[in-house]
């Protein structure tokens, strides 16, 4: 046994980093390059003068509040288990997947409003005919796929939350929640940055 974890422990050191944190990243930056695409695709076909504006409802500003606050209660459980304050963390935690939760029925909630302004994912409705233009598609699609990566972040937090309360997440422990963590914030400041994006879009 001693001699496992000594051959684990050479090869995190020759390594340089966890290798569940290295993935994490790997992860993160195929997204950045994924939605990175998307918005210099936005910018691209914009230029075509043939762009048409809608109104981005206002609980899409809402629920950007909304999933700034998540961050904040994230940063929260996370210095509570580096504290070992185990009643803080799961309390922390399980704001955190309300305020997700709260975030994606706000999604939902903003593509009904769209779609009750007759802007749905494949075009415009204008004077009672539907006029096909990329504007709202990449609306929906960038907010969409963002909305599905951030619910993997709520079962992600489910998981951390039945660890917590299994004893594995503490000082000694921080593996788990700081992954948990980096995707999280991660996930908010990309949403921060396409809602400021998509807005100037417009």
């Amino acid at each position: 046994m001693s001699i496992s974890i000594e051959i684990q422990n050479k090869e995190k050191e020759q390594f340089g980093m966890n290798p569940k944190k290295f993935s994490l990243w790997l992860f993160l930056v195929s997204l950045t390059m994924l939605f990175a695409g998307l918005t210099s695709a936005v910018v691209v076909k914009r230029a075509d003068n043939n762009w048409l504006e809608f109104h981005i409802p206002t609980i899409f500003m809402i629920n950007t509040v909304v999933i700034v606050l998540s961050s904040i209660t994230m940063q929260w459980s996370y210095y509570s288990a580096k504290k070992n304050n185990l009643k803080n963390n799961r309390i922390a935690l399980w704001l955190t997947v309300v305020l997700g939760i709260a975030f994606i029925i706000g999604q939902v909630m903003g593509y009904q409003a769209l779609i009750a302004e007759k802007t749905f994912l494949v075009g415009r409705e204008i004077n009672g005919v539907l006029v096909s233009n990329p504007s709202a598609s990449f609306f929906y699609v960038i907010s969409g796929l963002h909305a599905l990566h951030l619910f993997g972040g709520v079962i992600a937090l489910a998981f951390t939350i039945y660890a917590s309360y299994n004893y594995r997440v503490h000082s000694m422990s921080m593996v788990g929640i700081n992954l948990c963590a980096t995707y999280w914030h991660y996930m908010g400041a990309l949403w921060v940055y396409l809602f400021v994006f998509l807005n100037l879009i417009q």
